[in-house]
């Protein structure tokens, strides 16, 4: 079984983000789990529950700020095993093409 989560830890302060969500970012990395950040949060691929929830759970602690939001959502396909990126392919069959527009 492959979880599969869209994790957002966000700081809420004045200004630039980036260094505070950096440092939930970094937090991950003593956890065994995948993970690929976008600009709206990070997709984390696990096998063990238990791990995505420390993982969250550190990169929510890692935020110095007097106030921190936190969303975690998981899919648990239990039937099947399924990556994220398989997930993309899927909608791009789909599509005809790539997810993502040319636009810049």
């Amino acid at each position: 079984m492959t979880l599969i989560a869209f994790l957002s830890v966000a700081p809420v302060i004045e200004g630039s983000m980036s260094g505070e969500v950096a440092k939930a970012v970094a937090a991950l990395e003593d956890f065994s789990v995948s993970y690929e950040t976008t600009p709206m949060g990070t997709i984390i691929e696990t096998d063990d529950p238990d791990e995505l929830f420390a993982a969250a759970q550190a990169a929510h602690q890692a935020v110095d700020a007097d106030r921190v939001e936190t969303f975690l959502k998981i899919d648990d396909k239990r039937t099947t095993e399924q990556q994220a990126s398989e997930k993309v392919e899927a909608v791009e069959q789909h599509l005809g093409r790539q997810a993502r527009s040319d636009r810049e």
